[in-house]
Parts: C-alpha cells; sequence; structure tokens
C-alpha cells in the first residue's frame, strides 16, 4: 500500500519531502519516475508525481535491521529496473532485487572488503558487472551471476574514495583515492593500473566521466577545488579549474550542458553549485535550499538538464526546478579595486563607466593590457538567456607607484623580519621591538611598545619605575608634543603674571636665546642635604639669585587649576639644588595605585588592538597579541583572533616571509591557525630496490619485502635522519653519505648514478 509523505511544494514544480532520518546517498532509476534514498537509519523509495515525492518501497524490513541496511552509498541500474546496489558501513556490498515477491529485497551479500565501502557503480551497459571501492584500499569487481569477486585491484595506496566506470571506453574505470591520487583501471589487468597521477593535494572525494567529451574526468577534493583533466593525451593535463569555498565531496555533469558541472559539499557549506568551468570564479547558479549539509545530488534525466536532485542530512529530499536557481552573477558586484604587493593600485569596472574622456588626475592611468580594446568574457550561441552567462565586458587600470613613494611595503618586511615574539622577557621582546619602530621611523607603533613594557611589566623591575620617578640622567622621556606646546604656554603665561602683576622686580628672566627642548626636562637644585615637601612644576630658566627661606606647602589653587603659577609670596617658593632633577609634573599624592594590576589597562589595549586592526595594520595587532600571551588574549573573541591571524600570514605569504609566517602559526593559541602548517605535508616516498611507491608506515616495502631504508653505505637500517638521491632513490645516514661524496661522485649503492649533495 502506497504511503503518502508530508510533501510541499515551493515554486513550479520545486518541491521537497522530509524524510525519516539524514539522507547518505540518492540515486534515481532509468526512466527517472522513482528515486532511492538510502542512509544509516534510512532506505527508501520515492514516486516522482506532479503533486510531489510519494513513498513507494520501504526496504529496511525485520525488527531490527542488519548493518546490511546501513548505507553509505547506492546505486540503481541504468539498463536493469530492478536491480539497485549498497555499498554497507560494515564492509558489505548488496544487491536488491525490486521484482522479488517477498518483503525482502535483498539478493545477493559480498562480505569481502574489510573496511566500509565507499562506493559502489555499475557497468554503464553490462547488466551484471558491478565495482566496489572500499576504505580498505581496494576494488572489486563482481559478476552478479557468481557468489564472489571475479578481480581484486590493489592501488598500492591509501582508502578508495569513488570509483567510476567510463561511459565511452568499456574497459575503463577511474579511482580516486586519500592519498589525492587518481589512477585509471582496465579491468581486464587487476595487476597493474594503467595511469597514475597526483589530482589534489589532500584526498580525492568524488569524480565523474563527462557524458559527452570521451577523456574528460571532473574531480573534487578537500583542497576545495574542482579539476577537469584531459585523458585522451599520451599525458594528462588539466584543463579547468574551478575554487570553490569547502571541500568538494560531490561532482556531477549536467546533461546537455558540455561545460556545466554541479558540486555539493561535505561540510561548512549548504548549497549546491552549478559552475561553468569556463568561468570558474562565480558559479552558474546555486541551489540553497537545504540547511545541512548536502549528501547527494543526481539529475533527474540522462538528457533533462533542467532538475536536479539532492539528499540532506537535514533529513530532506528536495527537486530542484533550474529556473528557480539564483544566480550569483547577478548580485555580484562589478567593480574591483586592489593594492599590489609594491603599492600598485588596480581598479577594474564596466568599461561603459571607463569609456568616458579621461581627467586631470587619470594622466598617470595606464590601460591593462593596452588600449581600450574589448574583451568579451562569452558569446553563446543559444538566446536563452536562462542558459548564459550576462555578458560583461571590463576595463583594467594599473596606477603604478613612483620609487621610494610612501606606500611602498619595505616597512612591513623590515617589520616582520625584525620584531621578537618569543624567546625573551616580556620588558625585553617590547624594549627591541621598540626600538625596531623606531628604527623604521614608525614614532606611534614605538610608543605603543613603550607604554605595554611600562603597563604589564612586574613592579620589581627597577628599571621599570612608577610615574613619579626618574631615570638615571635626570630627564624625562617625550611623550607627546602636545604637553611640551602646553608647557611652553604655560611658563610664558607664569612670567608676564610675574612681570606685569608685581611691583617688586621679578624673580625669574627668559634668557635672550630661545629655549630648547631638553631644557624643559632638567633644572639644577642648590641645596643636597633638605628634600622639599611639596615640588612646584620645574622652571625652565635659571635662577637669578638664591632664595634662602624654606617654604611651607602652599594650598592647592583653585581659579586656574592647570595654571603651575605660585601663589603667595616669592619667599614661598621652593629652593632648587644645583645636583638633582626632578620630574615635569609631581604631585602631593598620587591618583592611583604606583602598582596597577594588569587587568586595569586590559579594556585601552584591547580598543588599541581593534584601532590597529581597523586601520589595516594586523601586523601590529597580531604581534602584540602574542606578545601578551594570556595578558589579554581572554578579553577579545576567538573568530575576531582568527580573522587577524588569517590575514597576518596571508599578507607573510604574500611577501614569500615564509618562516616568519610559521612562527606566527606556532606561537598562535587558535585551533584553526595551529593546524595550517600542519596540513598538506605528506610526503610520499618509493622503495629504494624496487622503486615502487611505499604504501604502509613500517620498514618493509609491501612488494619486494625488504627494508626500504637500509644506509647505503653502512648497510644498516636509518632510524633518524634520512638522506636520498632523488634519482636513483639510494642513500642513507646524513653523516655517511656527505663522507661517501667528499671522495666519491658515484652512487655508493653501486647503481651507476652520479649523486649530488646539496
Amino acid at each position: 500500500m502506497e504511503k503518502l509523505t508530508r510533501v510541499s511544494t515551493i515554486s513550479g514544480r520545486t518541491m521537497f519531502c522530509h524524510l525519516d532520518a539524514p539522507a547518505n546517498a540518492i540515486s534515481v532509476c532509468r526512466d527517472a519516475t522513482q528515486v532511492v534514498v538510502a542512509g544509516r537509519n534510512i532506505f527508501k523509495i520515492y514516486g516522482l508525481e506532479e503533486d510531489g515525492f510519494v513513498e513507494r518501497l520501504n526496504l529496511r524490513v525485520g525488527r531490527k535491521p542488519s548493518l546490511n541496511f546501513s548505507c553509505a552509498d547506492v546505486m540503481w541500474h541504468q539498463m536493469e529496473e530492478n536491480l539497485l546496489a549498497t555499498a554497507a558501513t560494515n564492509g558489505a556490498v548488496v544487491t536488491w532485487n525490486l521484482a522479488r515477491p517477498c518483503r525482502n529485497k535483498q539478493e545477493q551479500l559480498f562480505t569481502e572488503h574489510k573496511r566500509t565501502v565507499n562506493k559502489v557503480c555499475f557497468h554503464p551497459t553490462e547488466v551484471n558487472m558491478l565495482l566496489s571501492g572500499s576504505q580498505d584500499g581496494f576494488m572489486k569487481c563482481f559478476d552478479l551471476r557468481k557468489k564472489e569477486s571475479v578481480s581484486t585491484f590493489s592501488g598500492q595506496s591509501e582508502s578508495v574514495r569513488d570509483v567510476q566506470f567510463s561511459i565511452k571506453d568499456y574497459f575503463t574505470f577511474a579511482a580516486s583515492f586519500e592519498n589525492g591520487n587518481v589512477q585509471l583501471w582496465d579491468i581486464r589487468r587487476p595487476d597493474r593500473y594503467e595511469r597514475m597521477f597526483t589530482a589534489h593535494t589532500g584526498p580525492v572525494f568524488c569524480c565523474d566521466w563527462h557524458p559527452e567529451d570521451r577523456g574528460w574526468l571532473a574531480t573534487g577534493g578537500r583542497d576545495k577545488m574542482v579539476k577537469v583533466w584531459d585523458m585522451s593525451t599520451s599525458r594528462v593535463k588539466e584543463i579547468y579549474c574551478v575554487q570553490t569555498i569547502a571541500s568538494v565531496a560531490r561532482v556531477k555533469w549536467r546533461p546537455e550542458r558540455r561545460y556545466h558541472l554541479a558540486t555539493c559539499s561535505m561540510m561548512v557549506d549548504h548549497n549546491i553549485y552549478v559552475w561553468d568551468v569556463r568561468r570558474p570564479f562565480i558559479p552558474f547558479a546555486t541551489f540553497e535550499e537545504h540547511k545541512d549539509v548536502t549528501t547527494g545530488i543526481v539529475w533527474r534525466h540522462q538528457h533533462d538538464p533542467y532538475f536536479l536532485l539532492s539528499g540532506s542530512k537535514d533529513s530532506t529530499l528536495y527537486q530542484h526546478m533550474f529556473k528557480d536557481a539564483s544566480r550569483p552573477v547577478d548580485r555580484a558586484n562589478p567593480e574591483g579595486l586592489c593594492f599590489g604587493l609594491f603599492g600598485d593600485l588596480a581598479f577594474a569596472a564596466k568599461e561603459s563607466l571607463m569609456s568616458a574622456p579621461p581627467s586631470v588626475g587619470d594622466v598617470g592611468r595606464k590601460t591593462y593590457p593596452g588600449g581600450d580594446r574589448r574583451y568579451p568574457i562569452f558569446f553563446f550561441k543559444k538566446p536563452d538567456v536562462t542558459e548564459q552567462f550576462e555578458q560583461v565586458s571590463s576595463a583594467l587600470s594599473v596606477f603604478e607607484s613612483e620609487a621610494g613613494s610612501s606606500v611602498g611595503m619595505d616597512w612591513f618586511i623590515n617589520t616582520a623580519q625584525s620584531y621578537l615574539l618569543s624567546g625573551k622577557p616580556f620588558g625585553e621582546l617590547c624594549e627591541h621591538n621598540a626600538q625596531v619602530a623606531k628604527r623604521l621611523n614608525r614614532p606611534q607603533e614605538s610608543t605603543t611598545w613603550t607604554m605595554l613594557r611600562i603597563m604589564f611589566s612586574e613592579p620589581a623591575n627597577p628599571s621599570l619605575s612608577s610615574n613619579h620617578n626618574l631615570n638615571k640622567s635626570g630627564n624625562l622621556p617625550l611623550v607627546n608634543r602636545k604637553l611640551k606646546e602646553w608647557i611652553k604656554d604655560v611658563f610664558l603665561c607664569a612670567e608676564n603674571e610675574e612681570t606685569e602683576g608685581s611691583e617688586g622686580q621679578a624673580e625669574y628672566l627668559f634668557g635672550d636665546a630661545e629655549l630648547d627642548d631638553d631644557d624643559l626636562y632638567s633644572m639644577e637644585h642648590d641645596n643636597q642635604a633638605e628634600e622639599p615637601e611639596y615640588l612646584l612644576p620645574q622652571e625652565a630658566f635659571p635662577l637669578r639669585h638664591e632664595i634662602i627661606d624654606h617654604p611651607s606647602a602652599p594650598e592647592p589653587v583653585q581659579e586656574r587649576p592647570e595654571s603651575p603659577h605660585v601663589s603667595g609670596s616669592e619667599t614661598e617658593s621652593t629652593c632648587l639644588t644645583s645636583t638633582e632633577s626632578f620630574s615635569l609634573i609631581s604631585v602631593s599624592q598620587l591618583l592611583f595605585s604606583p602598582h596597577l594590576p594588569p587587568k586595569f589597562f586590559c579594556p585601552i589595549v584591547k580598543e588599541m588592538l581593534c584601532y590597529y586592526a581597523e586601520q589595516g595594520d594586523v601586523q601590529m595587532a597580531v604581534s602584540v597579541l602574542i606578545v601578551l600571551g594570556d595578558r589579554i588574549r581572554k578579553e577579545i573573541d576567538e573568530l575576531t583572533q582568527e580573522h587577524w591571524y588569517m590575514s597576518y600570514i596571508d599578507l607573510l605569504q604574500r611577501f614569500e616571509l615564509w618562516n616568519v609566517s610559521n612562527e606566527v602559526i606556532k606561537l598562535s593559541t587558535c585551533g584553526a591557525i595551529m593546524c595550517l602548517n600542519q596540513t598538506s605535508t605528506t610526503l610520499h616516498i618509493n622503495c629504494s630496490n624496487c622503486k615502487r611507491p611505499m604504501s604502509n608506515k613500517g620498514w618493509i616495502c609491501d612488494r619486494c619485502h625488504q627494508c626500504a631504508s637500509v644506509c647505503a653505505v653502512c648497510h644498516h637500517v636509518v632510524k633518524g635522519l634520512f638522506v636520498w638521491c632523488q634519482g636513483c632513490s639510494h642513500g642513507g645516514h646524513l653523516e655517511h653519505v656527505m663522507e661517501w661524496l667528499k671522495h666519491s661522485k658515484h652512487c655508493p649503492a653501486g647503481c651507476g648514478h652520479l649523486c649530488e649533495y646539496t
């Protein structure tokens, strides 16, 4: 009895239904009237009706279904409408016959794989031929008329993620592996692959043969790329490459459209994208209905490019109509602006905007690649506007920076190479970085490092005293230019009040010469024995005569708190000695404790880091963040830190500052940053005896069963640092090989190769 599930219609023929559990894979029958949905806890067949999806059959039967029903992949035979095959998570390959009269439709069970089967694939023209690829690294070909596999293919590599029979070549199939390789096999020769090449930097999760072009193979991997390879030539050639925003889990060529293919991601991104491989930087169309990761995509019919079926972990099954897809190009910004590494500025815009007569400010502009020539992107022959990109022609202008201009990035390179981020005490790091910034004529950054040293250093450090103490020379460091100007104005006002407001002779006079800035920071005192009880602001001119009387502390001035003039008679002035200097500003009581806790300064330091980041100086923000460490890290959310780190690392790598970039990655505490230098670092080696790839992690080669890492000089196993010749694969201990090559250029293994040590 047919059971109608909950069905909702979005618009037109786009429709969906809710599933009982998340789907792992889907497949459609030959006449496009039914679709099978398989997953860990679901295995059902739905009919495709005008009004929606209708449940036809539930293949999970029994009170306690076995793991054979837990499906990682499913395939509907395109020649036999009643035949299905599933790949189980327990390593079983199961075939199902829908024509069986009983409830249990299971027909054959193959349990030759030792680990999870990732993919099953029927031969496009041979009814009884089934191919499987497993996590155990083996591929098996089954004849459904027999009870066991007829041939086993070992790729001598890591686990198999996808297998696909060629549509045009009867005996050929392609297999993708987790080590980034793709292999082509002939089913008549199970002993060795016909061709192998490295397709991606990381696992290759999927592959798909082009339905029309015989030699085109599309692959997708964890490196977020979709690549199209031409296999018809003697050497494999990459002809197209599409950069996506997440790992590619599925790729399917679009029927009747030579350059279109659909992709979905295995994490992060929930959308389905249709790409035109000739325009790889923006999707041709996007389906945004799913709320969780899309696990399976299939075009409804091999000759119908307008309907796409998809299953997802959000427990929904969708039929997408192509006219309802969103077009990202319609929302794309038609202008672009970017700075080059050396200060050049590139600006791109529509030619309709750039074709105006040049103004006075456009004299230095040069058109690139030259003149006002137009370069249309595509011209499709078909008039259907829904099947072509908007035809846009843009002009690119480059504004070159002059030599020695302020927009150069030498300061960035020198700062990155000179900064110290670890290895010394906090105070020394700040002092060193302040000197580096000062040497590179960056006074604001230098002052910032100095203030950080003062605020976060230990109070017990005598070199980092509080604000009312003096340094050895008696001079207060220059903090702000405005402070110096304010002091000059104050002293000038004080002199005018002394000379104009009193009838007696003034006690203080300016000399004929103009005052220097350094004169404001030190004055001499005449008496070393007595310590004054109250300190006036230091005067910027010498005493005319010595004052004998010792004053008492005057009352604070109320009417002009910003003015440092003396209240009372001249005899109340403090006597200044000639051997001791005092700070510019002294108060009888401190407003705060001389030893403030570091947390007191965290809010203003956080605001300062955000300011540098917003100004584009992520170098300063990240450097301070690393040097301060736990003192400030908890005040800034991890996403913001990750954004700063990624921006700085990207700049470092653009300038090829690899060592600095690696140091920043190692010193970071963000999980997403720390793993950057741990990806794509796998080294694949060959056996020095049989020259075959080493597939295991031990010392013994699987093929020749000999120890692969034997020193060619001493003939002992190398368990430490191993150096080898890339020409002949022979090597050994580093010291032994270096000593051998001092006397001979021939390989120590006796193969006759002229080895070279660099």
